[in-house]
C-alpha cells in the first residue's frame, strides 16, 4: 500500500507557506501543491478544515493539519531525518521560533505590506483587518503603520545579525532547527514580492549568508494539483486511527463535542468530536457533505479548545 500523498494548500507569497515549502525541501520530499486564494472566501478549503482559513494547510488523505507549528512536527514524525527538531537544541529553538512568529513577524508584515501595497491584491488589507476584528484601514493608515514599525524591524534584525556573529551556521547552534524556518520566513517576506526593501538586509552579512544556506534547502519536488482533486482524495480516504492521547486533567474528555479556534486572529471556529489530545496537539473528527469524515489537527499552543 502506498503512503498517502502530501498535499500543501498554499499560495505563492504566503510567508508561512514558504516555511512549510522549505521544510518539505529540507526533508527531500515530493508533494502536491494546491493553490488557494490569499483572501476569503476559500470554498475549496473549507470542506477540509471546517472553517479554518489560514495558510498553509497540509492534507494527508483525510487528515488535515493546520498551522505550520504542527505541520512541521507532523513532517518530522513521518520523516524523522534530516531532523528539524534535534533533541539537544529543540527547547531553545522553539523559544526562538515563538518569538520570531509573534514579536518579529507582526511588525515585519506591517512594514513590508505598507511599502508594497501596489504589489499585493487590492482587498488583502481589508481581509487581514477583518481577520483581526479591525475596521478596514485607509491607505494612509497602512503607510503610517509601516513607518511606525520600521524601527522595530531594524532593531530585531540587529539581534539576528548579532546572534549569527559568533560563526554559527544555524540560528540555534550547529544544526538546523525549527528556529531557522521560523526566523527565515519572516525575513523572506522582506523581498518576497520586490527588492525595494532589500536595503534593510544589505548591512547584515551574517544574515544574508545564513539566508542563502536556508534557501538552498529548496522546495522538494512539487507538482500542481487541482483543488477538486484534493477534495476527491479526502473523500476517498478514511482518517487515520488517532494515536494515544495524553490529556491534562483540565482537558475535555475524548469524545466531547468541542470548538477550536485561534487565540489571536482569524478566529473562525472549527467544531467536531475530540479524538486526540496531547501536550502538543489536539484533533477533531468532523463530517462534511463533500468529503465525508475528516480529522482536523491543530497545535495546542496558540489555539483555544472548549467544550460545546
Amino acid at each position: 500500500m502506498h503512503a498517502p500523498e502530501l498535499i500543501l494548500h498554499n499560495y505563492d507569497f504566503s510567508n508561512y507557506a514558504e516555511k512549510a515549502r522549505l521544510a518539505l525541501g529540507y526533508k527531500g520530499l515530493s508533494w502536491r501543491s494546491v493553490t488557494i486564494p490569499p483572501i476569503a472566501p476559500k470554498p475549496d478549503l473549507t470542506p477540509l478544515t471546517g472553517g479554518y482559513r489560514r495558510t498553509p494547510v497540509l492534507q494527508i488523505g483525510a487528515d488535515i493539519y493546520c498551522d505550520t507549528r504542527l505541520i512541521l512536527l507532523e513532517l518530522e514524525r513521518r520523516v524523522p531525518t534530516p531532523e528539524i527538531f534535534p533533541p539537544a537544541l529543540t527547547a531553545e529553538a522553539r523559544m526562538i521560533a515563538f518569538w520570531a512568529e509573534h514579536q518579529l513577524f507582526r511588525p515585519m508584515a506591517l512594514y513590508v505590506s505598507g511599502n508594497n501595497m501596489d504589489l499585493l491584491p487590492d482587498s488583502l488589507q481589508a481581509d487581514r483587518s477583518r481577520m483581526r476584528g479591525l475596521p478596514v484601514p485607509s491607505t494612509e493608515t497602512v503607510k503610517r503603520a509601516a513607518r511606525r514599525n520600521a524601527p522595530m524591524v531594524r532593531t530585531q534584525l540587529t539581534w539576528i545579525e548579532s546572534l549569527l556573529s559568533d560563526g554559527r551556521e544555524w540560528i540555534a547552534g550547529d544544526a538546523v532547527t525549527i528556529a531557522d524556518f521560523a526566523v527565515y520566513h519572516a525575513l523572506w517576506f522582506i523581498t518576497a514580492r520586490s527588492d525595494r526593501l532589500a536595503h534593510e538586509l544589505a548591512p547584515h552579512q551574517n544574515i544574508e549568508a545564513w539566508m542563502l544556506r536556508v534557501q538552498a534547502f529548496g522546495h522538494g519536488e512539487a507538482q500542481p494539483m487541482a483543488p477538486s482533486d484534493a477534495l476527491e482524495v479526502a473523500a476517498a480516504a478514511e482518517p487515520e486511527a488517532p494515536r494515544p492521547s495524553t490529556p491534562y486533567d483540565e482537558d475535555p474528555p475524548l469524545g466531547s463535542n468541542v470548538r477550536i479556534r485561534a487565540d489571536d486572529y482569524a478566529r473562525d471556529p472549527v467544531e467536531g468530536e475530540l479524538v486526540l489530545i496531547t501536550a502538543e496537539e489536539f484533533a477533531v473528527r468532523r463530517t462534511d457533505a463533500l468529503v465525508g469524515a475528516v480529522t482536523v489537527h491543530f497545535p495546542r499552543l496558540g489555539y483555544d479548545l472548549r467544550p460545546i
